[in-house]
């Protein structure tokens, strides 16, 4: 005879880790993610391709809900305004992409921005009589106002063209809580259908992989990476504030995201 689900070794060690403090499963979560880093400083020389990885994740995410609308013909737990947040730093990331330094995330971002628009149009449009805006009720602008003014305060100085520094520090902020009305969205349904989850979690894994970048490549410069985001002391401080943020943010989705894949619920129910 085979072995008992309930008897294997991962299903015993997920079971007593649900049974711990609050407290316990912070201290774990810490020692987890420092051991991750260290592997990855470890096995993967180049950094930069945490956040080429991050990117692209980020793409699949979204051919995620591609696949949804094309096959299931709903939007129903989708957020239109989550999408246009995304949409909005997307295009000016491109613009301060082309700008900067075209690359493999141009062409990484203008794949994102492009399926994201076409997710913003079905919604729009296509399948609108799906779509649930009394759920999606988080107001962008408390999200787009603050995160201009604190760009217009706190950016990357560019003696040559400051306005790039300014939309890129935009994009930043926007990029660290564009995610909060689709979790406000998913609390108010208090369900959480299959394909909607994937898509948020794949947001997390890329949100980790984006913020590993951050702490490997300041380690790796001794902290010289400081001043090569820019001038100033405020710049760095911020934005690795929003990026751990929205690593945060998400975290605890991923935490419930991976409990439910577990215990093989099709349909995650958002803690109250």
């Amino acid at each position: 005879m085979g072995t008992r689900r309930g008897k294997s070794p991962v299903n015993a060690v997920l079971k007593w880790l649900m049974r711990q403090p609050t407290k316990v499963k912070s201290c774990l979560a810490v020692v987890f993610t420092v051991c991750s880093l260290v592997a990855m400083k470890l096995f993967v020389k180049n950094h930069d391709y945490f956040f080429v990885a991050s990117e692209a994740i980020h793409a699949a995410g979204i051919m995620v809900l591609i696949y949804k609308l094309t096959t299931k013909n709903t939007c129903s737990g989708l957020s239109l305004k989550t999408q246009e947040l995304t949409a909005m730093f997307l295009a000016l990331r491109l613009v301060c992409s082309i700008i900067m330094e075209a690359d493999i995330h141009t062409v990484l971002d203008f794949a994102t921005l492009a399926s994201t628009a076409w997710v913003i149009y079905m919604i729009r449009f296509k399948l609108k009589s799906t779509y649930i805006k009394e759920l999606d009720n988080f107001p962008i602008y408390y999200i787009a106002v603050p995160s201009a003014i604190l760009a217009f305060i706190v950016h990357p100085s560019n003696r040559l063209i400051n306005l790039s520094g300014i939309l890129w520090a935009f994009c930043v902020y926007i990029e660290s809580v564009s995610v909060l009305p689709q979790l406000r969205l998913m609390q108010n349904a208090k369900m959480i259908e299959p394909f909607t989850s994937h898509y948020v979690f794949a947001l997390g894994v890329a949100r980790f992989l984006s913020f590993a970048h951050w702490i490997l490549q300041l380690i790796e410069t001794r902290g010289r990476y400081l001043f090569l985001l820019g001038h100033g002391y405020l710049w760095f401080p911020a934005a690795f504030l929003a990026e751990m943020i929205q690593t945060f943010i998400l975290a605890d989705f991923c935490y419930y995201y991976i409990k439910s894949l577990k215990e093989g619920q099709l349909l995650m129910r958002m803690p109250v």
